[in-house]
Formats: structure tokens, C-alpha cells, sequence
């Protein structure tokens, strides 16, 4: 059985650059757009054209150098953003404008002080005007995870005549539980007139951690789009992790749902953003964190070494990492320090191991982690002769 595919929507270069002292410079943002490029990212967001000069240029030059991907540009529900989005888009091969407007009751009372009626009005004129300057545009309903759902499809239903071709459902407060915007989903699939001219995107904040677990509850109930940031980067608490989803549905056929990415570039991928951000990726992060295929306890360790898959789902190599790694601590047992004692040289004997395992605790008592050098030490110190099989 075929899958469905689910397109990858990557929003590092905007809304992942939202977070506080991750400015990138055009340069940096090219060597990423090229690489998200190789991924197999579905639709890159280049940026927010009207924001700045900066962010002009960037998906200017962008839209230039991207060979497959879709190249799509932020704006508001205002025609002079979409003007400019339309101008920085203009050398694209796929090019995107994404608009629209908050729509639950508190933006429209509060943000714009506006009422129901003239928020949809506004939705329409912006998706009708996008129109007039590229085929794809994409309407995101902005706190529509707060937005009541039966004017969430009144919307949907507008924008979809107006011609927006994708509808982005965004949960902005990370408010949702998975069950619940699931449901939206579903809702909307069966309540709006002419849902079949448009595809429903997920675009999930992780503010109480449920953005991964949200946008495959979106998915499952009828979205084909995702929309994410490498390493889950964003405002606030960050957005769906792009690595997150994609292994997910990779490591749940039975969902009948995949992707186009390249998976073995994820852990490369995450490095360069990393780097080029100055954003440390934490240790425990799933799919591409360095504990992620890190083994410490002993139980653990012999299980791994007897058979990887007894405490590993994914296989290290499909995500670009070269191996699992056995980590040497006061907590491992023989059969760690036996497996490690032999990838430095030494084949060791029952005997030998018993023997070394008692100087290993001595040693790991005293320090967090034992390195392949601390190994020799702890062998040379050890009361039995044994020689290198190197």
C-alpha cells in the first residue's frame, strides 16, 4: 500500500529566527536554505519580506537558489505586505506567499479590536489580492487553536473560494492537547465546503511540550502538511521539531503517512543550524541530541551490545549518527567496559574483565566519565598481566 505523503513546511529561517539572539546574516540563511533544499524540505519560509531590509533581501536571494523546494514569504493581511512578499519572491521556481489573520476571539476583540464579520472580510481581500500575484497562496488562521470551530470553518470556507490553496491551522499559544486539535482537524474536514481544494497544515507551538504530539494528531485526523524548525526551534518554547515528526510517521507505517526528507541528513542538519544560531541543542533532545543513541546504565548497555533494537527504536545510521554510543560510568557493568576495552585493543578474559572491573570502580567513583585513555590506565593498574591485542 502506497503512503500519503505529508509535506514538510520549514519555518527555521522565520519563525525559528524569532528566538532572542538568533539572528542569522543572508549568508547564513543561504548555506541553510540549501541544505533544508537537499533534505527535501517540501516549502521553505524564507521570511517575513516586509519586516526589515534584511529579511527583503534574504528570501530575495533565496528564492533565487532554490532548485526543488517551494519558497514562501510571511505577511500579514495587508496588501503592502503582500506587495513586497510578492516582489521578494519574484525569481522563485515555486514561490508561496502565506498570509492571513488572527481569529479567535481574543485577537479579534483585543488585538484589532475588530468583530467577526470584518476579520473574514479582511481574510478574503488578502487571499483574493496573494492571488493576483502567484497560484499558491497559503491562509493561516492565527490562535486557531483557541478559535471557535464553527467560525473557524466559516473562515476556512471563505478563504477556499477566495483561492487559498493550503490552510495553515495554527495552535500560536501551544494551548491544545493532541485529542483536541485533532479533533479541529477532523471538524474542519467535514464541515467545510470545498476542504478538497485545500490542504490543512499543522503549525503547533510548544508551549506546555505537546507541539510533535499535536501535529501528528493533526495529521492522522486529516492534515498533509507540517509545519516545523530544525532542533524545534521558535518563540517562546519553540515549534514542532522538524526530526521529531518525520521519524515518527517513518517509525509508525500503520499510520500509512511519510515523508520526502532524507533522514540521514537530519543529524548534520541539526549541527549546522546549531552552529550557525548559537543555539546548544540539549543532550536529551530527541532523534539528533548527543545522548539521544547514548547509553550509560548497565543493564542498558547489555542489552544494546547483545542486540541493539532491545532499547533503540531507530537505527543511529538512518538519522546520520555513525553508531550508538556505550558510555563508561559508574553505573555500567563487565559487559560495557569489555566492549569498550575491546574497541581500544584488548580482548579480555572472564578472569581479566573480574579483575579490571574491580580498578574500573575505583576509577569510575572518582570521575563522571571514563575516556578511552583512562581505559589503558585502568589496565596497566589492574594486578593481572594482560596484553593488547592490537
Amino acid at each position: 500500500m502506497s503512503m500519503d505523503k505529508v509535506d514538510i513546511f520549514d519555518t527555521t529561517l522565520r519563525d525559528g529566527e524569532q528566538v532572542p539572539g538568533c539572528k542569522l546574516d543572508s549568508k547564513q540563511k543561504l548555506v541553510i536554505a540549501e541544505r533544508l533544499d537537499q533534505l527535501g524540505v517540501d516549502i521553505i519560509e524564507a521570511g517575513f519580506p516586509i519586516s526589515s531590509p534584511g529579511d527583503f533581501k534574504s528570501v530575495n536571494e533565496i528564492a533565487k537558489i532554490v532548485k526543488e523546494a517551494t519558497v514562501c514569504g510571511l505577511t500579514r493581511s495587508v496588501r503592502k505586505d503582500i506587495e513586497v512578499a510578492a516582489e521578494a519572491l519574484k525569481y522563485a521556481k515555486k514561490p508561496r506567499i502565506h498570509t492571513g489573520i488572527g481569529t479567535s476571539e481574543s485577537h479579534i476583540k483585543y488585538k484589532f479590536n475588530s468583530t467577526p464579520d470584518k476579520i473574514l472580510e479582511r481574510a478574503i481581500d488578502a487571499v483574493k489580492y496573494a492571488k493576483t500575484f502567484v497560484e499558491d497562496v497559503e491562509f493561516y488562521a492565527e490562535d486557531a487553536g483557541r478559535t471557535d470551530n464553527e467560525y473557524l470553518a466559516r473562515v476556512c470556507e471563505a478563504v477556499i473560494k477566495a483561492g487559498a490553496t493550503v490552510l495553515n491551522i495554527p495552535d500560536t499559544t501551544g494551548y491544545c492537547l493532541p485529542e483536541e486539535y485533532g479533533a479541529k482537524m477532523k471538524y474542519l474536514k467535514e464541515n467545510v465546503k470545498g476542504i478538497e481544494k485545500a490542504k490543512l497544515s499543522c503549525h503547533c507551538h510548544n508551549d506546555l511540550g505537546l507541539a510533535t504530539a499535536n501535529s501528528i494528531s493533526g495529521v492522522i485526523n486529516g492534515a498533509r502538511q507540517i509545519e516545523c524548525t530544525i532542533n524545534g526551534i521558535g518563540e517562546r518554547a519553540g515549534n514542532t521539531s522538524l526530526e521529531e515528526v518525520v521519524m515518527i510517521l517513518r517509525q509508525h507505517p500503520d499510520l500509512n503517512l511519510d515523508t520526502d526528507i532524507n533522514s540521514k541528513l537530519l543529524y548534520s542538519t541539526s549541527q549546522m543550524v546549531s552552529h550557525k544560531m548559537g543555539m546548544v541543542v540539549q543532550p536529551n533532545k530527541a532523534i539528533v541530541g548527543s545522548n539521544a543513541f547514548a547509553h550509560s546504565s548497565g543493564i542498558h548497555q547489555d542489552g544494546v551490545i547483545k542486540k541493539r533494537e532491545t532499547y533503540e527504536i531507530i537505527d543511529p545510521e538512518d538519522v546520520g549518527v555513525n553508531e550508538s554510543s556505550i558510555v563508561l560510568t559508574a553505573r555500567s557493568g563487565r559487559a560495557a567496559l569489555a566492549y569498550r576495552a575491546k574497541k581500544v585493543g584488548y580482548e579480555l578474559t572472564k578472569v581479566q574483565l573480574d579483575s579490571v572491573y574491580t580498578e574500573f570502580l575505583k576509577f569510575a567513583d572518582q570521575k563522571k566519565e571514563i575516556v578511552d585513555t583512562d581505559i589503558h590506565q585502568i589496565i596497566e593498574a589492574s594486578p593481572i598481566n594482560i596484553e593488547s591485542i592490537a
